[in-house]
């Protein structure tokens, strides 16, 4: 077993029963299987339940408030704040529950760009979190690991709850960013995006400061070196756009935008699964292999075959796996100046265009507005299709106030001279219910005109609701489709429908105008 190099008592770990690190892919099945975490589907993956958080808990998660923090984050329903006092009474706990518990170590980089790049450990109570951390960040090379320092340390310790009316936070479940001490602590959730998202999150306070624009979005390259990203909330299509067997993977979810052009912040993908089918999704289908894991997909009782269609424990059915699993896959995850902007909305309505052109400053709108559509079903309470605002396509791991990344991203797309598109991948004809959700063909093919610069030919005309330029004419698809009124039954009631949509976005953007 490697032996760390920056001390476990440094990073907090005292009187542990045993510490693991850096354990093999192979060891830490073992011990997960040993320790009956989960256990292994017919396709090798290893499949795990998280219990009652089958995803993120955003309204438990805090930053401490101090010195470094108080001037700098956008405090409000998204930013909570939590006092050094609180943070320090369960961090004491933690580290006293810690005690005589196996612990799993894993130091690792955040950011494919030596230049900006975190080094994070990673302290795990559970094997097969330690997984996940392998399949999700970057592993150090031997003479790296020799010399590790970390610039942060995360605790995830699922089994160890807070006492709300005790500990000074709202549930069992918590996640808490120091950025004084440089610390995460997570307790009383096992949903394995809580700790990816919490690094994120700490990028996105870090690198603006460095000059770096943060970026939650999916990377692809073509065969030319023409760099493509899409910007999109979850379930509009992010992972699987961009999981195109015509061009090179660079990163499914976080990247950064440098001075020398995008690179990837992981060494893994993160992809729902729900409905998943191999015909669809062949690259994501065939990721679902020995070194995966599964996080609440339903197996068969005998044959432990997975059923992506079943929704018994969540919608929010998720797969991790290493982006090596990814045919052709651009490793390291560094590319040049994305040449295509294209931001995906899953709208409910069907008002919203399938594929519009915008303007440098209708990309910074449409970037700060982050539209999309929540579905009935999704979420406990939601009876029909609700419009969602998360700004920068991004809200809950934006700490710092909208306008800095916004204003970050127009620059550089005006320095840069990118296409900018918005990419509708929900539904037209009527709204959901009544509509259909547009075939994910015909949004591959928007996509690859896009790309390659082929929407322009036949020109333009301007939607008169959202003042989006709608291409006159494409190959392959029908005109009906470009234009979202023409699938209505009843024009006025197409009319009626856009216009409150317009006036919802015009609301949600006045505390952020002028831009």
């Amino acid at each position: 077993m490697l032996k760390a190099h920056y001390s476990f008592e440094k990073s907090g770990v005292f009187n542990p029963k045993q510490v693991f690190y850096h354990l093999s892919i192979p060891e830490l099945f073992e011990h997960a299987l040993q320790k009956k975490e989960g256990i292994l589907s017919s396709t090798g993956a290893f499949s795990v339940l998280t219990g009652a958080y089958t995803g993120r808990s955003p309204e438990d998660r805090f930053f401490v408030d101090d010195e470094t923090t108080h001037n700098l984050i956008d405090w409000g329903k998204v930013n909570k704040p939590i006092s050094q006092e609180i943070y320090e009474r369960l961090y004491a706990k933690m580290m006293s529950y810690l005690q005589q518990k196996d612990v799993y170590l894993d130091d690792a980089y955040v950011g494919t760009d030596p230049k900006n790049r975190l080094a994070v450990r990673f302290i795990n109570e559970y094997a097969y979190c330690s997984i996940f951390v392998n399949n999700m960040f970057l592993e150090p090379n031997t003479q790296e690991l020799q010399s590790f320092v970390p610039d942060f340390t995360v605790f995830c310790f699922p089994r160890f709850k807070a006492i709300p009316g005790i500990d000074g936070v709202r549930s069992e479940a918590f996640v808490i960013i120091n950025f004084k001490e440089k610390k995460i602590i997570i307790g009383g959730t096992s949903y394995g995006g809580e700790i990816k998202k919490a690094v994120f999150t700490v990028m996105n306070f870090l690198l603006p400061q460095k000059g770096v624009l943060p970026m939650h979005c999916s990377a692809n390259i073509g065969k030319d070196g023409d760099v493509a990203i899409f910007f999109g909330l979850s379930g509009t299509g992010k992972t699987s756009l961009s999981a195109d067997i015509e061009r090179r993977l660079i990163g499914d979810d976080e990247h950064g935008w440098s001075e020398q052009g995008i690179f990837n912040f992981e060494g893994g993908c993160y992809a729902k699964c729900i409905n998943l089918s191999k015909e669809k999704e062949p690259q994501i289908w065939d990721a679902i292999r020995y070194g995966a894991i599964m996080e609440n997909i339903y197996l068969a009782p005998d044959s432990r075959q997975p059923d992506y269609t079943d929704n018994r424990y969540t919608e929010n059915t998720r797969v991790s796996y290493p982006i090596e699993f990814i045919p052709n896959a651009l490793i390291p995850g560094i590319a040049k100046h994305p040449q295509v902007i294209i931001f995906l909305t899953a709208d409910a309505f069907g008002v919203m265009p399938p594929v519009a052109k915008l303007t440098t400053e209708k990309a910074i709108y449409n970037f700060i507005l982050g539209y999309t559509s929540k579905l009935a079903g999704t979420e406990r309470g939601i009876v029909e299709p609700q419009a969602t605002f998360s700004v920068c396509f991004g809200a809950p791991f934006m700490p710092l106030n909208p306008k800095t990344y916004a204003q970050m991203l127009g620059k550089k797309i005006s320095q840069h001279g990118s296409r900018v598109y918005l990419v509708n991948t929900g539904w037209v004809g009527g709204p959901y219910g009544i509509g259909k959700r547009i075939d994910i063909d015909y949004t591959r093919k928007m996509v690859k005109v896009a790309i390659d610069g082929t929407i322009d030919q036949n020109g333009y005309h301007e939607d008169t609701v959202f003042q989006l330029l709608i291409p006159n004419e494409l190959p392959g698809i029908p005109n009906d489709i470009l234009n979202p009124g023409n699938l209505w039954n009843n024009h006025s009631d197409y009319a009626n429908e856009a216009q409150k949509l317009k006036n919802r976005f015009d609301e949600v953007m006045k505390k952020y105008l002028p831009l």
